[in-house]
């Protein structure tokens, strides 16, 4: 038997609804309902509208009512589309190093990089791993982030990788966020691996894809397209043998050079991540597609370097989601809205475009289509500021977080 709760009033209620998945937006194109309320049944939304309306409706109905004090704003729960939170130990010798003018392969060279995280990866345990996504789940959820992706790639190994994704799938169980796991085990050649880029992937496909399937650990592949990774030559067996098995694809695509958009285009991926090297080439074929371009300002941050070109993106009429990359080398700030926020003031993008690349339009670019909008049968997944305008949410560059948020219609905290 199904339950109603209805939760009201707003000031403003921000649905996100009615928008396009690609292109510019301007802020006028928001649908805003003021003294608004939201009527949930059981997990998903049932009807928005005027709260006194709504409130007239369930009086004579079995309904909770959580009726707010003050002001109050609602936006859909974010989404997370691109992070790595499943990882053991620090970088903070990396960040220091990097900060004070080494290079990328100096660092690598003195023991930092990402094979430093997969070694400590690796020295942790299942459970301890378990409990470091758990813990970093449960940061991003109080901030409003109630969908989150997780990558596996600091394994490295069969057995290693599959320790990580068996870690993200036992998070789900003490996690209220929705977790989604992918594979990103042509992250690196791991050092330890006797063999080349082609010889490790195909280990890699052969004995590792039947197990993500047999334990239906994740339905999405990642690879790493860089000319210290993995080229685009050496991984498009990979992605045709992902394909056959019926899995999702992803990318990180053009962070340093171009090469990994043209993959993520070829293979029809859901998703082209990173994009701060990428040309008007590049553009364009991300715009003829369906792949989502993803930037990651997290790491532009860490890193030091150019962010994603994604007002060139949307006025060219790509589809624009907006992910932390949460990574304990170059993007360990995690903070979502902060990084988008950053992003929007550097390539001027409007709020409408912000949020949109946090809410709908990521859940695109992970293959979701019932959540990142408030509207009848999408999944009560809700962020609420004790504001009275949703301009102040970016205003204040991540210094104003969530009052309280909903995920498939119970309340978090």
């Amino acid at each position: 038997m199904n339950y109603y709760t209805l939760i009201g009033p707003f000031n403003q209620l921000v649905t996100m609804a009615g928008l396009p998945l690609k292109g510019p937006l301007k802020d006028d194109q928001l649908q805003v309902i003021e003294n608004a309320g939201i009527l949930i049944e059981g997990k998903r939304i049932l009807k928005t509208g005027k709260f006194s309306d709504l409130l007239s409706e369930v009086k004579v109905q079995k309904a909770k009512i959580i009726e707010l004090e003050g002001d109050h704003v609602c936006l859909p729960g974010f989404i997370d589309s691109h992070t790595h939170i499943c990882f053991a130990g620090s970088r903070a010798n990396d960040y220091a190093m990097r900060n004070a003018g080494k290079t990328y392969l100096e660092i690598a060279k003195s023991g930092g990089g990402i094979w430093d995280t997969v070694t400590q990866t690796r020295k942790a345990s299942e459970a301890e791993l378990t409990s470091g996504v758990i813990k970093r789940a449960n940061q991003h959820l109080k901030n409003g982030i109630t969908t989150i992706e997780v990558k596996s790639g600091y394994g490295l190994s069969v057995e290693e990788e599959l320790k990580m994704l068996r870690a993200i799938h036992n998070a789900r169980k003490d996690v209220q966020a929705d977790l989604v796991s992918t594979c990103l085990a042509a992250h690196i050649l791991p050092k330890d691996f006797v063999g080349d880029h082609a010889s490790y992937l195909k280990w890699i496909s052969e004995e590792l894809f039947p197990v993500l399937t047999s334990e239906k650990l994740t339905n999405r592949i990642d690879a790493f397209i860089e000319e210290e990774a993995f080229s685009q030559r050496v991984i498009e067996p990979y992605f045709k043998k992902a394909l056959d098995l019926g899995f999702d694809l992803t990318v990180h695509a053009d962070q340093f050079h171009t090469a990994g958009s043209e993959v993520a285009v070829k293979f029809g991926a859901r998703s082209a991540d990173h994009l701060e090297a990428s040309t008007e080439k590049e553009i364009k074929l991300l715009v003829k597609s369906n792949v989502i371009a993803t930037a990651l300002p997290g790491a532009s941050i860490g890193l030091g370097c150019d962010f994603t070109p994604a007002r060139k993106l949307l006025d060219a009429g790509a589809s624009l989601a907006i992910a932390s990359d949460w990574n304990p080398g170059s993007a360990p700030m995690g903070d979502l809205l902060t990084q988008a926020a950053i992003l929007g003031t550097f390539q001027k993008l409007t709020n409408a475009e912000i949020l949109a690349g946090i809410t709908f339009r990521a859940a695109a670019s992970l293959g979701l289509s019932d959540r990142g909008i408030i509207q009848p049968g999408f999944l009560a997944d809700l962020a609420i500021f004790e504001i009275d305008h949703f301009n102040e949410i970016l205003y204040h560059q991540g210094m104003v977080k969530p009052d309280r948020v909903f995920k498939r219609g119970v309340s978090c905290f």
